[in-house]
């Protein structure tokens, strides 16, 4: 059966700017999501998709509402609530002196992991992703889609129950968007609950067992892509997302 592992209700964040006031980034925003499944964030730029995510991954703290990750509040619990996640950010660097497996073993050991843990998820990382080849380089000297790779590796090192995933594909080519979307299926496949931020439309239709589209802060629709085209009397999910947030499709 499956698990609810993200539960989120009512979910807020306000931001103070000296030139507009107070900005809603997030204006109560509430779903849930399962183990064994990926749950798409659909939205443009600005639509408040990654201050959500942020939340989630308690770096940033809720203005109002709440939020659970495994059973633990993300402001009541955030350490749990961090050992029970895996978040990969659009923005996040990686050390360039680094190599690859340094970089894991890095991030393996903030875990508490111990040697023999993180030598085994070693391994399977790497034949799960395809990093043999460039392994033991420096991360300075490897492509974006390689990159990407180590990102996504130290973000599931820990072997967390839930990924938060933040434009995982953004920039890369075909064959490296590729194959990451394939390691999102396959840890989705091993029961792990996964939320994933795209403005990518096809990606969002192939990839996600369900989608919540993000508009101004405001989730203006849940379900799966056959529901949201039924909901909106829509065969696409372009014309599915401009109706769901007011504009003429």
């Amino acid at each position: 059966m499956e698990q609810v592992l993200v539960q989120v209700l009512n979910l807020k964040k306000h931001f103070k700017d000296r030139k507009r006031g107070k900005v809603e980034a997030v204006k109560g925003i509430s779903f849930e999501a399962h183990s064994g499944e990926i749950f798409g964030l659909l939205g443009p730029n600005g639509a408040g998709k990654t201050t959500a995510l942020r939340m989630l991954a308690t770096i940033l703290k809720p203005t109002d509402g709440t939020a659970t990750i495994a059973g633990y509040d993300v402001v009541t619990d955030p350490d749990e609530a961090r050992r029970s996640l895996g978040f990969l950010s659009n923005d996040t660097g990686l050390y360039h002196r680094l190599t690859a497996r340094e970089m894991i073993v890095y991030f393996g050991k903030l875990y508490k992991m111990t040697d023999d843990v993180i030598k085994q998820r070693l391994d399977e990382l790497c034949e799960m992703l395809d990093m043999s080849e460039f392994f033991n380089r420096r991360c300075g000297k490897l492509s974006s889609g390689q990159k990407q790779k180590v990102s996504i590796s130290r973000t599931i090192i820990h072997d967390p129950p839930v990924l938060i995933l933040d434009e995982p594909t953004t920039g890369l080519d075909v064959l490296a968007s590729r194959n990451i979307v394939s390691s999102i299926r396959n840890a989705r496949d091993k029961g792990k609950c996964v939320i994933l931020s795209t403005h990518i439309m096809g990606e969002a239709e192939r990839i996600c067992d369900r989608i919540g589209i993000i508009h101004d802060g405001i989730i203006t629709a849940i379900g799966t892509v056959e529901e949201l085209f039924d909901r909106f009397d829509a065969r696409e999910l372009e014309t599915v997302f401009l109706r769901a947030v007011g504009e003429t499709a």
